[in-house]
């Protein structure tokens, strides 16, 4: 494939929520309308398995509100090829070859194994499919030959694992079959959730893009703002400091979502010298992510009446995907002196 090729996913947990849409799903609706790239975006379900295998009851219907929502916000399958990742098996057979080639150690280094191993002490994920995911992850990227993969900053190291897999894949077997990705740096902003914690939906603190005008409306309501401020006439203090160390919900959301720089500072001057109380605050807010929200969620109803349109989606992009991921793996055999009877396999 000429140009740039770009690959990346998401895990099917589910409605998207505010902080996604301003992060990973805007980098990818801006990415599609280059003309020089071709991007490739996948629905990450056999991922979704390494902490939830558990229970999949509710998967199918995950991955159906999650490419609603990628739709509603402004994915466009005539521009990218939107799949399935187990729909395209050669994800799997992919990953359990370099799976062969991967040292041990490499995954063990891993500091997001370390951390979430901590953190997720409710699940069992001691699990070699836990500690296999960044193989996955390799498989999934370098089966498309991506050129680019949207990464921020604390995504690096895995992206680097998948360019040593390359490596080691090229050196082992004496031919330059896989490209070596590089990083597409977003500098996503830190969305807050409405506790003043990392919008997150274990943390159940979301602002989800398909959210109705009376849920939006409590749960801004409900938003931390300053414990310092009990008046409307207090000093407020909207940034991180001693007196408010996380900062102010509803003013980082103004920050992001503000376009006019200077009522934005204006905003702040006023809040801190005690000229704007936290409720006219948050009814501000409110209008503004309601204008801002209103055309996903109006379009996301619409594409709810069209049936079985994610199916169709999402079938016609794996089709389209496979072609690609076939051509990679007849090369990747080939290297490693592995042949398919003619005939038995497409």
């Amino acid at each position: 494939m000429k140009g740039r090729v770009v690959l990346s996913g998401m895990r099917p947990t589910g409605k998207l929520h505010f902080g996604n849409m301003v992060g990973a799903l805007s980098s990818w609706i801006k990415l599609q309308s280059d003309s020089t790239t071709r991007c490739f975006y996948m629905v990450a379900d056999w991922h979704a398995l390494t902490t939830d295998y558990q229970d999949t009851s509710i998967v199918e219907d995950n991955i159906e509100d999650m490419v609603l929502d990628w739709l509603a916000a402004g994915l466009d399958p005539k521009k990218s090829v939107i799949f399935r990742q187990s729909w395209v098996p050669e994800h799997a057979e992919f990953a359990l070859l370099l799976s062969m080639i991967t040292p041990l150690s490499w995954l063990e280094r891993n500091p997001t194994y370390k951390e979430q191993v901590t953190e997720l002490k409710d699940k069992e994920i001691s699990t070699h499919g836990f500690l296999g995911y960044p193989v996955l992850q390799a498989a999934d990227i370098l089966l498309y030959q991506a050129s680019h993969v949207p990464v921020g900053e604390d995504q690096l190291p895995h992206l680097e694992l998948t360019r040593e897999i390359a490596r080691r894949f090229n050196f082992l077997y004496k031919k330059p079959v896989l490209v070596e990705p590089s990083a597409l740096l977003s500098k996503s902003p830190k969305v807050l959730g409405t506790d003043a914690r990392k919008m997150s939906k274990s943390y159940d603190n979301c602002v989800y893009i398909s959210e109705p005008e009376s849920s939006l409306k409590k749960k801004i309501n409900s938003m931390f703002t300053d414990p310092h401020k009990v008046r409307a006439d207090d000093p407020g203090h909207p940034k991180p400091c001693p007196e408010n160390p996380t900062g102010c919900v509803v003013f980082s959301l103004h920050d992001i979502l503000e376009v006019d720089r200077n009522a934005f500072r204006d905003r702040e001057e006023r809040c801190r010298d005690g000229r704007l109380g936290c409720a006219a605050c948050k009814k501000d807010l409110l209008e503004t992510m309601t204008l801002s929200l209103k055309p996903v969620r109006e379009k996301r109803e619409v594409l709810i009446k069209e049936k079985n349109i994610v199916s169709e989606i999402l079938i016609e992009g794996s089709r389209t995907a496979q072609l690609v991921a076939q051509e990679t793996m007849n090369q990747v055999l080939d290297a490693i002196h592995f042949k398919k009877p003619i005939g038995m396999f497409p």
